[in-house]
């Protein structure tokens, strides 16, 4: 594959792992990348030993990847701009860069990696949906929404990685789908933008379910691999009623990488997270110190890691005690978490 001889100048607001693995991965495909990240250790990191080594350890970054603690000048001048931020500070971090002139112009094209439902006053809202309220409005139906199964690690290692590029405007769709043409790199466009979006925040629940459920297999003979190829057909099936319920357009959205793709390497990978904290609720009962799943998530930094099901769990429950849909896996993870069920005795309910 051939490196890409357009070199574009891209911002990226996020030096999170998966920030980090698409920087680097547009990067090596020739583009001049600049990140930025909230630490400055971490763009000393990335500057001096071209390795974000407090979230993304181990892999050696580009020379035309570097990074800045001033979220402005990584903002300014850009032709791509990706945000990668986690879904509890998404506004508050947009908020920073709207008077940037080529943002206030609307000249940079805006995609986002964020995955998971944004809180606020009027309840849950969509990534998309939060940063059009924030964004000027040049910005409406026009912003990419980028999603897939991708984890960080094998997106900065080059291994072949499909994603969905998906907005309201095809023009920009197919704009990113363009520039991410990179090797290691895969892009389909799609017009199903909420579809897209309920995929990439509910498979993080199912996940965490599926971690519970390994972890409870590892110690009995009664559960294995069918039981979980059980638990994520009905789970694909439970982000498919919630993603019709709030406006998914494209049945095969649940069908792509978007859907099934993006659930099947998130339940089922050693790098997920979300999968690990599934884990670590029965073998660690990790969950043990927070009264509540509103406690858990002020106090989601001091796992060491972040499960972003955890946080999804709570609105995925909203929406559906709201709307009146049946979708007893994320709701029984919300029990679990909420502190009104024990994990091995849901487990055992939902899989007889």
């Amino acid at each position: 594959m051939q490196l890409n001889m357009q070199s574009k100048k891209i911002g990226i607001i996020g030096a999170g792992a998966w920030g980090t693995g698409m920087a680097q991965a547009l990067a090596r495909g020739g583009h001049d990348v600049q990140i930025w990240a909230m630490e400055q250790e971490v763009t000393d990191s990335i500057n001096k030993k071209h390795e974000n080594s407090r979230y993304l350890p181990g892999y050696e970054l580009s020379k035309n990847l570097t990074a800045s603690v001033n979220i402005n000048e990584v903002a300014s001048d850009k032709e791509f701009l990706i945000f990668a931020s986690p879904s509890l500070y998404l506004a508050s971090t947009i908020a920073k860069i709207v008077d940037v002139p080529t943002i206030a112009d609307g000249s940079t094209c805006i995609g986002v990696l964020t995955k998971g439902f944004v809180p606020s006053d009027d309840g849950p809202r969509l990534v998309i949906e939060t940063m059009e309220s924030v964004l000027p409005s040049s910005y409406t139906n026009n912003l990419v929404y980028i999603s897939g199964p991708s984890h960080a690690e094998e997106v900065a290692m080059g291994k072949l990685t499909g994603l969905i590029a998906a907005s309201e405007n095809p023009k920009n769709s197919i704009r990113f789908r363009e520039v991410m043409k990179v090797p290691g790199l895969m892009v389909f466009s799609s017009l199903d933008v909420i579809g897209v979006q309920i995929c990439a925040a509910a498979k993080n629940v199912v996940a965490v379910v599926f971690g519970c459920l390994d972890a409870v297999a590892e110690q009995s003979d009664a559960l294995g691999d069918n039981s979980e190829s059980l638990l994520l057909a009905a789970g694909l099936n439970e982000i498919q009623t919630l993603g019709f319920a709030m406006g998914a357009t494209h049945a095969e959205t649940f069908t792509s990488i978007a859907g099934v793709g993006d659930l099947d390497v998130t339940c089922r990978s050693k790098y997920g997270r979300n999968r690990r904290f599934g884990h670590d609720i029965i073998n660690k009962n990790i969950i043990a110190p927070y009264k509540d799943i509103d406690d858990l998530i002020a106090h989601v930094k001091d796992i060491g890691y972040l499960p972003e099901g955890a946080i999804a769990c709570k609105y995925v429950y909203q929406i559906a005690m709201e709307k009146d849909l049946k979708l007893p896996i994320c709701k029984g993870l919300y029990r679990i978490l909420n502190k009104e069920e024990k994990p091995l005795d849901f487990l055992m309910q939902i899989l007889r």
